[in-house]
């Protein structure tokens, strides 16, 4: 009879589902904040500190 693992969560290729699946939620965090941001006029952006040219960057920090 074979024993699982349940331990080591990273199977033989170095990657987890829970890795993946987190990698996927944070890329989706990104591109909901991207679209939140970008329905905001340029004076709703500089109530809150922003330029239009800051999405992007904001964004690119939820992903991280």
């Amino acid at each position: 009879m074979a024993a699982i693992d349940m331990i080591r969560p990273l199977n033989a290729s170095g990657f987890s589902i829970a890795r993946i699946f987190g990698a996927i939620a944070s890329w989706n965090d990104a591109r909901v904040t991207r679209k939140a941001l970008s329905k905001l006029s340029a004076r709703e952006l500089d109530d809150i500190g922003l330029n239009p040219g800051d999405i992007d960057q904001i964004a690119a920090r939820t992903y991280r």
